[in-house]
């Protein structure tokens, strides 16, 4: 051998099990070389599977070697044949591709004598071993992962909207992550819902922030890891759904209503929903020429439509759908709560349970601070009885730190309770303007909630010209309502 290309190839599995490194091989290479006087004709460095030949660096070697002439002998040499390959099939593919190029493959620690026929069956033996060490590992792999799956932990690659984190145990599992988690859970409801098209809530879905193709948010739909559950695979081929130990973002029947919704044909709503929600008043309108209620329908103009409320009989009465909703909404608006109606709701929202949780921690607080007081005493005695000689440095020194400490930890542990004081009374402070105002956000009510409440409070006195109307206030809300008074210049 007069000349040789160097192989050198490593895998970062490989690496952090064994210790393998391209410099570590390169150099028991080249001293190989400079021992037996081979030229160096090229040094490549591999950083890839060898579970078959598709590899950056194997591909530039064997088109250099293409290049040179057929007449000319070649060589590769590497440290071990699973340098060259781990399948014993494409490793004895490529062998006999390099031999119509003149080129053969050594391994300097196995040598092979392809002179000598009984060589090849060292050659299958050095082939086949990390075959069979490829495989055996992958089924160590598999078994230990489906362990894991049969204990209710999840040992792969944490799904969108969960994190990879290590338990007290030291245990891998999953948890929550956020906003991700918040988004999927908002996605989950919508699709349960089945009022929108699923193109409709991914696009919202990337609005939100949470990156995902339509592709990839059909996986997270079909998931159960989602709700809980992870799927494992016995040995008779079934599939068992076993209990996960991570928080699940959904519950079970929500996700098998979700199958149930994207594994049939869907008939979306979301058209009618939008007519519904512009006509919000049709059933509670009477045509003032006929008797009979009205309808509403979308008339198309040159450039765009145009909604309006109107009859079905030979009647021409119509008006505006947004106008006539607009003064519907700013005569609900102009109701507020009575002072007596919000004097009760507050009496309401005390609740027993919160008056008697902060009863408790009122209690803890005096008892917090007595034993503060007689810490503090504690420390004042030992400091006369120090002065007076009776106790000893050492013992004041002493005294004098743990008191300290104590002292510390009960100031902190009332100090937390005074946190969760101002947070109660935070929780029982009431905005004025939110709840005495209570109509203010009707617009973004749902359609069936607007619809309940024209059912409570219909309008009436509708001028069908101006758009201008009254509201039917029955005894009970007369009681619990007024006008809100308008402000002075």
């Amino acid at each position: 051998m007069k000349a040789a290309y160097l192989y050198v190839r490593v895998s970062t599995d490989e690496q952090k099990r064994k210790g393998y490194s391209l410099p570590e091989q390169e150099d028991r290479l080249l001293k190989y070389c400079k021992y037996y006087d081979i030229e160096v004709k090229g040094i490549y460095r591999e950083d890839y599977s060898a579970k078959n030949f598709n590899r950056p660096e194997w591909n530039r070697l064997f088109s250099e070697i293409k290049k040179k002439s057929s007449g000319e002998d070649k060589n590769i040499l590497f440290i071990k044949w699973d340098r060259f390959s781990r399948n014993v099939e494409y490793a004895y593919e490529m062998i006999g591709k390099l031999r119509k190029y003149n080129t053969t493959a050594k391994a300097i620690d196995q040598p092979i004598d392809f002179s000598v026929p009984e060589s090849t069956v060292m050659l299958a033996v050095y082939l086949a071993v990390p075959e069979a060490e490829n495989t055996r590992r992958a089924q160590n792999t598999a078994n230990g992962m489906r362990r894991a799956k049969l204990m209710g932990r999840h040992p792969s690659k944490a799904p969108l909207g969960f994190i990879n984190l290590t338990l007290i145990d030291g245990k891998k599992g999953i948890a929550p992550k956020e906003p991700e988690a918040e988004i999927i859970k908002w996605a989950f409801n919508q699709v349960a819902k089945n009022d929108h098209k699923i193109s409709e809530i991914i696009k919202i879905v990337n609005d939100k922030g949470l990156v995902c193709s339509r592709s990839h948010f059909f996986r997270i739909l079909h998931n159960p890891v989602y709700c809980g559950l992870i799927p494992v695979t016995l040995d008779s081929g079934e599939e068992h759904m076993v209990k996960a130990l991570h928080e699940p973002l959904i519950s079970e029947s929500l996700f098998n209503q979700i199958q149930s919704v994207i594994n049939t044909r869907r008939k979306t709503t979301s058209k009618r929903d939008d007519l519904q929600s512009m006509f919000f008043l049709r059933g509670f309108l009477t045509c003032p020429g006929c008797n009979r209620k009205l309808s509403g329908s979308v008339s198309q103009g040159r450039s765009k439509t145009y909604p309006y409320y109107h009859c079905h009989s030979g009647c021409k009465t119509r008006i505006n759908a947004f106008v006539l909703n607009d003064c519907y909404q700013n005569k609900l608006q102009q109701l507020i709560l009575s002072s007596s109606a919000i004097k009760l709701f507050k009496d309401i929202l005390e609740d027993r349970n919160i008056r008697t949780q902060k009863a408790s921690y009122l209690y803890s607080q005096k008892v917090l601070e007595r034993k503060i007081n007689e810490e503090e005493l504690t420390l004042s005695r030992g400091r006369k009885l120090f002065i007076a000689g009776i106790l000893k440095i050492d013992d004041y020194n002493e005294l004098k730190k743990e008191n300290q400490v104590s002292t510390k930890n009960l100031k902190k542990e009332a100090r937390d309770i005074t946190v969760k004081l101002k947070a109660i009374d935070r929780k029982n402070q009431i905005e004025e303007r939110a709840l005495v105002e209570i109509f203010q956000r009707f617009s973004e009510f749902e359609t069936s909630d607007k619809r309940h409440l024209v059912n409570l409070i219909p309008p009436t006195d509708i001028d069908f010209k101006t758009g201008d109307l009254s509201l039917d206030l029955n005894q009970a809300f007369l009681k619990i309502l007024s006008k809100k008074k308008k402000k002075k210049n």
